[in-house]
């Protein structure tokens, strides 16, 4: 059909006003939806742009058009990704665009021309290129930050912010976020930061999604019309709830057989399909569960032949059994494979690449694959709408269903794209529709000062300016919007408390006074007797406790008295036996209310807890002590008492109605105290970055890293320390409690700070002794140091250190095999793999410092990257 003149007009005027839109479309293979040209065009025009639009929708295309600008102008450009997977995948697509000579790859443990006119990079490389002033940003024409709804993240998204505010304003910056309901207030923070902006918002995906719920052998649709359930399936559904109305019944539901489930898909021509199982072990369980399917061809049998064949050639063969190397190539043959972070990186690579080709036709994966990797399926599968956080199980919010389920539907490929949620007695019909049509997530700063980041900031801004900076965050900006509604409510209280106050007003005497003694009583009667123990001086206790020593433990679920038997080996964790023949080792957090040394017994040489009949003379030796939890009720406080006195003789309290003017106060009360409660909340969140800063300020000048704003030799070394320990691993380097390790033992030491255990399993696997051991614990003494320090300063204080994968490091570095080294380990090839390579990170960074363990720290390195560690390490 012929264009009307009117769109021929528009049509001419577009190539005329943005030629360089106009020949970078010529390449593209479909038409630009009509946010996409909206970006460009104001990208061409010299505008940052912040672009919202859902999974799938193509939001990239306008990173590419800002690379394509910054080519063709002679300008450098930087597309910065969360993850490295996403790195490798763009770096592969812009060599095949703009060749290899012309791009550039950095990814913290991978640099591959980082001089080059366009470099893909992670989201942390180019924030420490900005505090190092590295010359690789001359000439920088365009930065994009895709995926910048990571912000929100609470481990790594003030990194996103850090680069925001401190990058050149003059450097256009092109942010890519998924739909978000707030999009609006980021926007308007950004232009306070980085200058006049566009905002482009589509929520229209490219492929519409339909949604089923499959109950039993049947799919419903979940919608009925708009965002109303289907009454049909409610109906079916409640049906089913009220037969396993109780829990031992719902527990005897089995949901249909997941190879059953992959049929029906199928059979509806369906697949390829994602099942997104929030379970590492139940994703790999999922893929025996189909061990019966076959999905392929003989043709694509051998081609996904061949590409398992030339990744076996590439890792070391004794390598290979550790790996499950058999077992996986087989389901990845028949086109079944999982995807989770307990895989080695070359296996999850080639499945994405497989599964891309059309090869692969299921995936059993977590939610990590949803993280903007370019691997959509023409269905997603939710079994669960739960998932454990690392401290309970909680339901999915609306923002991670859309992110799962935005995967379905391939632009180019499918019609449509179809989520189904598989039934159990768990779903409810109408809440499970409220969490597909919610359309409010909202993006929060988790922006948070750190150690580097300050010294960093003296360094380049002096005080003032950094505090300036610090305040132009967006967690601020969210802050200072929240107190405006903070203080109509403090408004409204107290209009509230002047009309009540009328009602109680008392012919005997002043009402209010009166009740703000019986107030005081009330208060003094509930107060807790059982205030929480601050942590360090529970540390000192238990550091410093003896054989024979009585301990009082105060409050929680080891409340009581407990006999030391033996000091602790770990640090501040000794091994105690209770009155009721408990024997278990006492940690820090055992004793939140508390503990006490209450007496001291001479014990016998020779005792051992071990053996049943010396555990009895352990506890006779106890019981003769004599000691016991004072249970006794104190004497009434001379407080107290002359607050009752008080009350009996005020005027008021002979009044007929005071239990009735008395009932209204409380109401007073209760606003008053909500007042308060509102007040602190207006303190707390006033300044609250720029006062963060002032208290890690503190810490600094008392460790004499800085002296006001002059940065002593050792801050500048902190300024190069990357870590979320970063103040402890400068402290480790000034101190030189490494210097005499071998490269080996570094490794293993190093790998306390990087490691956090997932499960308590693996928080027990077996730690070296001799100089390892006592490495670890100077550290942990440092620890302790810094720890108390940020308690005074009213800071949130790091995370204890983790000795869980030291004894695996040391293996490694030692030469032993991959099978070795996992063995008698709850550690996944996939978990080690990851873990090595955030050492590598934290070697590297020690290693390029000038101090006299950069060499130890080099020679680590060489030993970490072998094997399987050195070639996930490769630019896939």
């Amino acid at each position: 059909m012929e264009s009307s003149p009117s769109a021929r007009f528009a049509a001419s005027k577009n190539r005329v006003s943005h030629p360089e839109f106009q020949r970078f479309i010529s390449n593209l293979s479909f038409t630009p939806d009509d946010f996409q040209v909206e970006a460009c065009h104001a990208l061409e025009d010299g505008f940052g742009v912040l672009v919202a639009a859902p999974t799938g929708a193509g939001k990239t295309v306008v990173g590419e058009f800002a690379t394509f600008l910054a080519y063709e102008r002679g300008k450098k450009v930087f597309y910065t990704t969360p993850i490295k997977a996403l790195s490798n995948q763009k770096y592969s697509e812009f060599v095949e665009r703009y060749g290899s000579d012309h791009v550039g790859l950095l990814t913290g443990d991978i640099s591959v021309n980082g001089e080059a006119p366009i470099v893909v990079m992670t989201t942390e490389v180019l924030r420490n290129m900005i505090y190092a002033g590295s010359n690789t940003l001359d000439n920088l024409g365009f930065v994009v930050l895709d995926e910048v709804h990571f912000l929100g993240d609470k481990f790594r998204g003030a990194v996103w912010e850090e680069i925001l505010i401190h990058l050149p304003q003059e450097i256009p910056v092109i942010s890519l976020s998924a739909t978000v309901s707030n999009v609006e207030e980021f926007g308007e923070w950004l232009a306070t930061v980085r200058g006049e902006i566009r905002i482009i918002l589509s929520e229209t995906r490219p492929v519409p999604l339909h949604q089923y719920v499959l109950q039993g052998h049947d799919f419903f649709p979940l919608l009925a019309e708009g965002t109303s359930p289907n009454k049909d399936l409610v109906r079916i559904s409640q049906n089913y709830q009220k037969v396993y109305r109780n829990r031992d019944m719902r527990n005897e539901y089995r949901q249909l057989p997941r190879s059953e489930v992959v049929n029906k898909l199928a059979e509806r021509n369906m697949l390829p399909a994602i099942f997104f199982i929030f379970s590492r072990a139940a994703c790999d369980a999922a893929v025996k569960s189909c061990s019966k399917l076959d999905l392929t061809s003989n043709e694509e049998k051998s081609i996904i032949r061949s590409r398992i064949e030339a990744l076996a050639n590439v890792i070391a063969p004794e390598d290979l059994s550790a790996l499950n190397f058999g077992e996986w190539s087989k389901a990845l043959e028949r086109g079944i494979a999982s995807h989770h972070a307990g895989l080695i990186p070359p296996f999850k690579e080639l499945t994405e690449e497989l599964f891309q080709a059309g090869y692969i036709r299921v995936v059993f994966a977590t939610e990590t694959l949803a993280l903007g990797i370019n691997m959509p399926a023409k269905t997603v599968v939710l079994e669960k709408l739960t998932k454990w956080n690392g401290e309970a199980h909680v339901e999915i919010s609306p923002g991670e269903f859309t992110q799962l389920t935005g995967r379905a539907g391939r632009r180019g490929i499918d019609i449509e794209g179809n989520a189904v949620i598989v039934w159990s007695p768990e779903v409810d019909i109408p809440s499970l529709a409220g969490l597909a049509t919610t359309r409010t997530y909202p993006l929060r700063s988790s922006f948070y000062p750190t150690y580097n980041m300050a010294v960093n900031l003296l360094s380049t801004s002096g005080k003032n300016t950094a505090r300036e900076l610090l305040a132009s965050s967006f967690a601020q900006f969210q802050a200072d919007r929240s107190v405006v509604g903070i203080a109509r409510q403090i408004a409204k209280n107290e209009n509230a408390i002047r009309e009540i106050n009328k009602e109680i007003d008392c012919h005997l005497g002043d009402f209010t006074s009166y009740a703000a003694i019986r107030r005081q009583i009330k208060e003094y009667e509930k107060k807790d007797r059982n205030t929480k123990a601050s942590l360090p001086e529970v540390i000192e206790t238990l550091g410093g406790v003896n054989r024979g020593a009585i301990l009082a433990i105060g409050g929680g679920r080891r409340n009581g008295i407990a006999l030391v038997i033996e000091r602790g080996h770990e640090y501040a964790r000794p091994l105690v036996i209770t009155l009721d023949k408990r024997v278990h080792r006492l940690s820090p957090n055992d004793c939140q209310y508390g503990v006490n040394v209450v007496g001291q017994l001479k014990i016998p040489g020779g005792l051992s807890h071990k053996n049943s009949k010396d555990k009895s003379q352990w506890l006779d030796l106890f019981r003769q002590s004599g000691v016991k939890r004072n249970t006794a009720v104190e004497e009434e406080d001379s407080v107290l008492i002359e607050l009752r006195t008080s009350m009996r003789s005020h005027p008021c309290h002979a009044c007929n109605d005071r239990e009735e003017h008395a009932r209204i106060s409380e109401r007073s009360d209760r606003l008053e105290r909500e007042i308060i409660d509102l007040q602190k909340r207006v303190e707390n969140r006033t300044h609250v970055i720029p006062r963060t800063f002032d208290q890690i300020c503190s810490v600094l000048s008392e460790l004499n890293y800085i002296n006001g704003e002059e940065i002593a030799p050792e801050g500048k070394i902190l300024s190069s320390i990357y870590s979320e320990f970063d103040l402890l691993v400068s402290e480790s380097l000034r101190q030189k409690i490494w210097n005499e390790l071998t490269p080996a033992e570094l490794a293993s030491v190093l790998s306390a700070i990087i490691f956090q255990a997932r499960n308590d399993d693996e928080a027990k696997m077996k730690t070296p002794k001799g100089v390892i051991l006592e490495a670890t614990k100077a550290m942990e003494r440092i620890w302790f140091a810094i720890h108390t320090l940020e308690t005074k300063n009213r800071l949130d204080t790091m995370r204890q250190l983790d000795t869980g994968l030291t004894w695996a490091t040391y293996r490694w570095a030692s030469g032993a095999t991959l099978s070795e080294v996992l063995e008698n380990t709850d550690l996944t090839a996939g978990d080690f793999v990851r873990q090595m390579k955030q050492l590598l990170d934290l070697l590297t960074q020690i290693s390029a410092l000038s101090n006299p363990l950069s060499f130890a720290a080099s020679e680590a390195t060489k030993l970490l990257k072998r094997g399987v560690i050195a070639y996930s390490n490769q630019v896939a």
